[in-house]
């Protein structure tokens, strides 16, 4: 072994125990820590976030659409005794995309668009914080720590444009329907379904978002700190 791969080693093992008594001492990864630092950089980085909320936003916004006018077709305008569907829960709404398959399809290949969108929007930002990444190793952070913090910001992006993109999917369905079949439609529409279709929609919105951030996560948790900090971008 020369001697910049003897340095190499002594670093790496004075930061793997400098690491160990930060976490044995319980300030090196609190979540308050890792939530305040996301929302910061969520701020710093609006313009960019906004574009990521609107991608979730328009894919959850489609996905609801899609299910509750599925869901408020089958009680408005039934079709043949023997293909009507009626119920609520996961359950229900697998069966109508199964009588849908075109539908299905359309809302699975936007789910994966909006996963890729926040993959690369993700690996850009691990890319432009290769420093701001350097230096919290360096200080002692945790590779836990790094995949927390970039889990936090696109749970959080995933949350906003998941729920306001269910509200206005929702909403859109409603009035359509309104328009359609006039107020006598409001005591049809399965309100209980509608209400379940947000909420699980929210859900696959956030989770997707995870999804698409765990190997931006992963590989900012790898980063050697000391070529974060010589790396220049």
């Amino acid at each position: 072994m020369n001697e910049t791969e003897s340095e190499k080693a002594q670093h790496q093992a004075a930061m793997k125990r400098f690491r160990t008594e930060m976490k044995a001492s319980g300030v090196a990864t609190p979540w308050a820590t890792a939530v305040k630092i996301a929302l910061q950089s969520l701020r710093i980085r609006f313009g960019r976030s906004l574009i990521t909320v609107g991608g979730v936003f328009f894919a959850i916004a489609f996905l609801v659409s899609v299910l509750n006018s599925a869901v408020v077709e089958q009680y408005l305008n039934p079709p043949e005794e023997s293909v009507v569907i009626r119920g609520i829960g996961v359950g229900y709404i697998v069966s109508l995309l199964a009588q849908e398959p075109r539908q299905a399809w359309l809302v699975s290949m936007s789910l994966l668009v909006c996963v890729i969108g926040i993959a690369n929007a993700m690996l850009m930002s691990v890319t432009e914080r290769y420093k701001e990444i350097g230096t919290m190793k360096c200080l002692g952070a945790l590779d836990v720590f790094v995949v927390e913090l970039f889990l936090l910001e696109s749970g959080f992006q995933g949350l906003v444009g998941s729920f306001a993109g269910a509200i206005v999917g929702a909403f859109l369905v409603c009035m359509s329907n309104l328009v359609n079949h006039g107020f006598a439609a409001l005591g049809v529409i399965p309100w209980g379904q509608i209400i379940l279709n947000i909420i699980l929609s929210t859900i696959i919105g956030v989770l997707l978002t995870l999804v698409g951030a765990s190997f931006p996560a992963y590989r900012a948790s790898q980063m050697p700190p000391a070529d974060a900090m010589r790396t220049e971008v």
